[in-house]
């Protein structure tokens, strides 16, 4: 098709007229505007390009937090005390007990760190199980339409899953232990409301949270950045 066009303007500059010339531009537009027209996208390259934009943020954002202080230096997805539980890291500071909220934080950030790496296969199972018509929605939505519904069909499932994992993170880097001595510490004060949230809990939404934060950056990556669309099939779907 390209070596007919090449051979037609080559004619046509050849021997046409000045009125010709003006017809030939105009046909030139149109033809180049045909090659350039985007190709339909299948349902197929829709669902395949879209799994591969999955699973690579996954990789790559549970690789990212899984890393030493991947939690606790990125000030975007950092796991503080539990908010009903802010009073107990003010009042353990204001009396000089301000080590074992450190040790809290520190430790709770570690736990996820650790549990990210385990995360992986449990999105990745989740994702094989996208349909056709929900993939074709997705690449054709706005820039966080993946991570939004992978998060709204999966977050349940995660949390049931991924819950013993944060539990046994939690006693692996001591952090039920340290919440341990900072709550006997702060119910120890005389006239503080005592409280005792959920631990393992909380630490399982935060680090799901903070998981779905780093996938979302790499979905926005894949669809305004040609140069992270890295396969084939990532070039078709996300630049089309």
């Amino acid at each position: 098709m390209k070596i007919i066009f090449v051979l037609t303007c080559a004619f046509a500059l050849a021997c046409a007229s000045t009125a010709e010339a003006q017809l030939f531009d105009k046909f030139k537009k149109k033809a180049e505007d045909i090659v350039k027209a985007p190709v339909s996208l299948s349902q197929e390259d829709a669902t395949a390009g879209l799994k591969e934009a999955l699973v690579k943020g996954i990789s790559k954002g549970s690789d990212l937090v899984s890393k030493l202080d991947g939690y606790y230096k990125n000030p975007e997805i950092k796991i503080p005390f539990p908010p009903e539980a802010a009073s107990v890291e003010s009042k353990l500071r204001s009396v000089g007990l301000g080590k074992q909220a450190d040790d809290v934080i520190v430790s709770v950030n570690r736990a996820a760190e650790n549990a990210a790496v385990e995360a992986k296969d449990i999105f990745v199972d989740a994702i094989k199980a996208m349909t056709f018509q929900d993939a074709l929605a997705i690449v054709r939505g706005n820039d966080n339409a993946a991570t939004s519904y992978l998060q709204r069909t999966t977050t349940p499932k995660l949390v049931e899953k991924f819950t013993p994992i944060i539990k046994a993170s939690l006693d692996k880097v001591n952090a039920t232990k340290y919440w341990a001595t900072a709550m006997n510490s702060y119910n120890a004060i005389p006239f503080v409301t005592k409280v005792n949230p959920d631990l393992t809990s909380y630490v399982t939404q935060k680090a799901i949270e903070g998981l779905f934060v780093m996938i979302a950056k790499e979905e926005l990556a894949i669809r305004k950045d040609p140069a992270a669309r890295t396969t084939d099939i990532l070039r078709k779907v996300f630049g089309s």
